[in-house]
């Protein structure tokens, strides 16, 4: 048993605070790079820098954002004042927490696959991460759906290193966040995407049971049951609501406190109609039903900025909303004409 464990139930208790979510803002340089330039804007450190500042300084944050997922060069800047961009957060009662893996490279022998790399000298890095003020941690494995895809050993490999990340993670008092996206790409259907998420997320917690993980001391963040982008019949929110819950109850234990589902390509809107709606139902599940989301929350505010000071506050209002009806679809609230 961990000796953090009182401080590990304490991070997951403020992350799953009710209707609040994650911001994903651990976009890696390459990443960032692509969303700037999409708004004209070059991927300097002072652009970065600024752009991740406008975020955690947005006024009221706090009150839908309960989390936020750094890079590693964020977890290190400070504002123009000065002060650790990590202070921005803690002072609105955010939790800030660091995106631990290295990227994903090809899997050997198995063409179109992928895994994710970084777990060699994890245990060194998390602990740097814990002293800079990252409470929790992000792991993220790949999964692609496509011709005789994902192979069982795909599926294997990647749960076995999302479970060694999780037990190192506990070891230094990092509250591991677990993430298996099965990836939109594809014409897959509904039901197919149900098959093999529920083939991963399987998958996933028999590796985390045999790592000794504290199931207790942790969040998953899967991505939601979905078809594929181009699948010529998309789902109605209620039914990747459905589809989505009946998973999640086949495969998640209840002793997982909270569920902060990937965006993973939707629409701002789509991905905030799907938490709606699964947590608008009558019946009520076992864990807390977040969101843990990037662009989905992001691609507004960058809208909005474009690497102008004077859109400052245009850009933070958009945030705010943003966050703001996600935070009422965690609680069933939320209606399109919010929007």
């Amino acid at each position: 048993m961990s000796p953090f464990m009182e401080a590990m139930e304490k991070t997951v208790s403020e992350i799953t605070a009710p209707g609040k979510g994650i911001l994903a803002a651990d976009e890696s340089t390459g990443t960032i790079e692509k969303r700037l330039k999409a708004v004209q804007v070059a991927s300097t450190d002072d652009a970065r820098r600024d752009y991740r500042e406008l975020l955690f300084s947005t006024p009221e944050l706090g009150a839908h954002i309960s989390g936020v997922i750094l890079f590693d060069e964020t977890l290190r800047q400070r504002t123009t004042a000065g002060i650790p961009l990590t202070q921005l957060l803690t002072a609105q009662g955010i939790v800030p927490g660091i995106k631990v893996d290295q990227g994903t490279v090809a899997l050997p022998g198995f063409p179109g696959e992928k895994i994710t790399q970084g777990l060699d000298s994890l245990g060194q890095r998390l602990s740097e991460y814990k002293q800079l003020g990252a409470r929790f941690a992000k792991w993220r494995a790949v999964i692609s759906i496509g011709a005789g895809i994902p192979t069982p050993a795909a599926i294997s490999a990647n749960a076995h290193a999302l479970a060694r990340y999780a037990a190192l993670c506990q070891e230094q008092g990092l509250v591991p966040i677990v993430e298996p996206e099965v990836l939109m790409d594809g014409d897959h259907t509904l039901a197919t995407s149900a098959l093999v998420t529920e083939a991963v997320l399987h998958r996933v917690f028999h590796a985390l049971h045999q790592q000794r993980v504290v199931l207790e001391c942790m969040l998953l963040k899967p991505s939601m049951v979905i078809p594929g982008a181009s699948c010529p019949n998309q789902a109605t929110p209620q039914e990747v609501a459905r589809a989505t819950l009946t998973c999640l109850r086949r495969t998640v234990p209840a002793a997982v406190p909270g569920i902060n589902f990937l965006s993973g390509g939707q629409s701002d809107a789509m991905a905030t109609a799907h938490l709606n709606a699964m947590n608008g139902g009558a019946v009520k599940q076992p864990w807390v039903l977040s969101f843990s989301y990037g662009r989905a929350l992001q691609a507004p505010v960058l809208q909005a900025w474009r690497g102008e000071p004077r859109n400052k506050v245009k850009a933070q209002q958009a945030l705010h909303h943003r966050a703001r009806l996600n935070s009422a679809a965690c609680l069933g609230q939320y209606t399109p004409d919010m929007e």
